[in-house]
């Protein structure tokens, strides 16, 4: 009778296979048939790791290697329903997460296999080989920018409801990156960041009104990218002419911007906010949809997104409007729908949201709570929104906190009284870490 070969079961994110991954597969071939336990997008968000490449991509890898027989989901931190469902003999694991935020893992992994009388197998920790440090290495190199690009995509897979934050200068991009906060015992931080035409012309001293060319705007998210690592959303206002809007595209991808967010308005642009206080005129539903589907055509890599932002409740029109012009627009082509009610009201914007995800599931959909900013996120959440945007409070704080120092200034004839309001000297040389070298 043929011997029974065993089951070993060996956990990866397998998003930048090292040395030490390979060792760890070589030690469980030679213990039996190897099964490979792949994170989901949904297991790496609760480990805090979200990898570069797509579920897909690094099964193709894993597949490719001779040590492994098959791989399989593991679509939670938790190893409970894998090994629950095979029994393996032996599950095997570097050493290190002994003393890491894994050992409840561990801990969980040795309970169970006690059940049928399998094994923990515990490789050798390779100290020089870090999978967070070598992923920080490379963001630092600034050779990421396709990863960048990807990144929302799979932010918006691994978790529910993103936050993303306004930035208007490499500074602002550095808060997006580095500003946290602990809420019930858990680290809360932004998912990206958002390109505002407002700020970016507010900062320069400018309306609002395309006066800022986009050149001159790309080259603030190239400074912007320099520094900081999520992605960015770009505000493209009405996106321009059609022959225009597909080299815009092309420059924000090879820069590593993720979207574009272009409003169905046409003229000369007026911020939403003035609502029908000044002249402001929808583009034709034909038109807006040639304008996305050339967009799309366009791109190169399938990973860009365009964003269609719905005016029609902005401008006084009934919900059944922008109802009308979302799905004609998500039709020729639009990955998301950015919807903006009038100042307070949020049950139109319910009522918007209902009737579109009764329709469809899917499209991402974003929203900016600037008017209706009581809001909470667990909120909008309940009501299946992809993507809530910040869209310019780091540029409105900004301000009256400069002003505020400068009045002290005068008004004391010194800076002495204006020093409670700043940052140290020492704190601005630590938040440039370049700085000390």
């Amino acid at each position: 009778m043929k011997k029974k070969i065993p089951l070993v079961y060996v956990a990866m994110t397998a998003d930048l296979l090292h040395s030490g991954h390979i060792n760890i597969l070589k030690v469980a071939k030679k213990l039996g048939e190897v099964v490979v336990g792949l994170y989901t997008y949904d297991a790496c968000r609760e480990l805090n790791d979200l990898p570069y490449l797509s579920f897909e991509k690094r099964e193709n890898v894993l597949n490719s290697i001779t040590y492994i027989k098959k791989v399989i989901p593991q679509s939670e931190a938790s190893y409970k329903k894998n090994l629950l469902k095979l029994k393996p003999a032996y599950v095997v694991h570097g050493d290190d997460w002994k003393y890491n935020f894994h050992k409840k893992y561990r801990d969980e992994v040795v309970n169970l296999l006690k059940k049928w009388n399998g094994k923990l197998v515990e490789v050798k920790y390779s100290k020089d080989i870090d999978n967070l440090k070598i992923k920080d290495e490379i963001q630092k190199k600034g050779i990421d920018f396709i990863s960048r690009l990807s990144s929302l995509r799979n932010l918006l897979h691994a978790k529910k409801i993103l936050k993303i934050i306004e930035v208007h200068s490499p500074l602002c991009g550095l808060i997006a990156d580095n500003v946290f906060s602990m809420v019930n015992n858990k680290k809360v931080e932004f998912d990206g960041m958002w390109s505002s035409s407002l700020t970016d012309s507010t900062v320069k001293g400018k309306p609002d009104t395309e006066s800022v060319d986009i050149s001159t705007r790309l080259d603030a998210v190239n400074q912007i990218f320099e520094v900081a690592k999520k992605p960015l959303l770009f505000d493209g206002d009405t996106g321009g002419s059609i022959d225009h809007f597909k080299f815009t595209i092309r420059s924000l991808e090879r820069l590593g911007v993720s979207a574009i967010v272009i409003e169905d308005k046409k003229g000369l642009k007026r911020n939403s906010l003035f609502e029908n206080s000044v002249y402001q005129q929808q583009e034709t539903i034909s038109n807006f949809c040639k304008k996305i589907s050339t967009g799309k055509s366009s791109q190169r890599s399938n990973e860009f997104m365009i964003i269609a932002r719905v005016e029609s409740l902005v401008l006084g029109k009934s919900v059944q409007d922008a109802l009308k012009r979302s799905l004609a627009y998500i039709k020729a082509g639009a990955d998301g729908i950015f919807i903006h009610p009038k100042s307070n009201q949020f049950n139109q914007l319910k009522e918007f949201i209902k009737g579109l995800r009764s329709k469809d599931k899917k499209t991402i959909l974003i929203i900016a709570p600037s008017t209706y900013n009581r809001v909470k996120l667990d909120e909008f959440e309940k009501l299946d929104v992809n993507m809530v945007i910040y869209a310019n409070h780091l540029l409105r704080s900004s301000y009256p906190a400069m002003a505020k120092v400068a009045k002290s200034i005068l008004t004391n004839q010194r800076s002495f009284e204006a020093d409670k309001h700043c940052m140290s000297i020492t704190q601005i040389l630590e938040l440039i870490p370049e700085t000390k070298s």
